[in-house]
């Protein structure tokens, strides 16, 4: 009992983590204003940018000049934002979901996404180790993140998988590069009709919704063709997000290693267990899916708990931006970005092909 009051008291922040905190929020609350305003000023042609991105482009541009000159002073808060306000958005985000949600599209989109999930992970991992020869962190990452949702995948992935700050970003960056590309490509290769003669446009949604990286993004993509193909796409989306949890539970399973007296044998399955590093934020997530789905709430509460939720993420967003130094990302190199290209081909063409096959069964 007295570790869970532990546990819960250190979500609370104190004195030493106010000053960054403050300037975290202010900087949050600037990208959700500049998101909302740019797509109003355009009339929605400017889309798919999202605050998350505009967070970290300028949580990374703040954080490669002026940010050094009062990192001593605000960085307790600000890696309180990435750590403990990151969980807190990941647990909040389902109040975005719903249950249900799966029962509109049927047991083909969940299929769909169950393969799409698998095999990109699977294949991103591969190709990275093996063949890339990429960093294991930041293979993990863009394999997260090219296979659930994005960027939100990515940081939810990231306490997990213990990367450092410059990993988080790279793995983002393919996503926001990819994830803008797959927005624009998708509507027009439907509306040349390269994709009729295999896919309605019922499965056009479904299509999308299992292939494009971001929410956003799918929102765009669907409803480019219509209204009615939008909400499939979306639906078929938050399917796919509403597997981040198990992701999450399977992903700390497979990282976890034997200690030095049992590097020689296999541990037994319980052994294994035991030493898996839980993301519990994870179940608070399902139990906030299932609340949301069975418990009546009003739709300003709902409305309110999205609105906490997107400042939570975009406080964690940009809190990963000032923390993030160019040099780090040079080290990497251009290889991350190769294999987010790959896997972006893999996306649309395999994507492609296993919605083909999932819609004959």
């Amino acid at each position: 009992m007295h570790a869970f009051a532990q546990s819960v008291n250190h979500y609370f922040p104190n004195n030493r983590h106010l000053a960054g905190l403050v300037v975290v929020l202010i900087g949050s609350l600037f990208c959700l204003w500049l998101n909302n305003s740019l797509n109003t000023w355009s009339n929605g042609q400017i889309v798919g940018l999202s605050s998350l991105t505009l967070a970290i482009l300028f949580g990374m541009i703040l954080g490669n000049t002026i940010y050094p000159n009062f990192a001593e002073r605000l960085n307790a808060g600000v890696v309180f934002a990435k750590g403990q306000i990151l969980r807190l958005a990941i647990m909040f985000y389902g109040f975005k979901l719903t249950i249900t949600q799966v029962a509109s599209v049927g047991m083909p989109a969940v299929m769909t996404d169950a393969l799409v999930l698998t095999s990109t992970f699977l294949l991103t991992y591969w190709l990275g180790t093996r063949w890339l020869k990429v960093d294991k962190k930041t293979t993990l990452l863009i394999g997260s993140g090219a296979s659930i949702c994005g960027a939100a995948a990515v940081i939810a992935a990231e306490p997990v998988v213990k990367a450092e700050a410059h990993k988080v970003t790279i793995a983002v960056a393919t996503v926001v590069v990819f994830g803008t590309i797959a927005m624009l490509l998708y509507p027009f290769l439907y509306h040349l009709g390269w994709l009729q003669p295999w896919l309605s446009a019922e499965q056009y949604g479904v299509y999308t919704g299992s292939t494009v990286y971001e929410v956003a993004q799918v929102v765009v993509a669907g409803n480019a063709v219509n209204t009615e193909v939008g909400n499939t796409a979306v639906v078929t989306k938050m399917i796919r997000v509403m597997m981040l949890a198990p992701f999450l539970l399977v992903l700390s399973f497979a990282l976890t290693k034997g200690d030095g007296q049992n590097s020689d044998k296999k541990l037994s399955f319980i052994a294994r267990i035991r030493q898996v590093s839980v993301p519990w934020f994870a179940f608070i997530f399902i139990a906030i899916v299932i609340l949301h789905t069975w418990v009546p709430m009003s739709k300003s509460f709902e409305q309110n708990m999205i609105l906490l939720d997107d400042v939570l993420l975009t406080m964690a967003m940009f809190a990963l931006g000032l923390t993030t130094h160019l040099s780090a990302i040079k080290q990497a190199g251009i290889r991350p970005l190769i294999l987010g290209a790959i896997m972006f081909g893999w996306l649309i063409l395999g994507g492609g092909l296993i919605n083909i096959g999932i819609s004959f069964i």
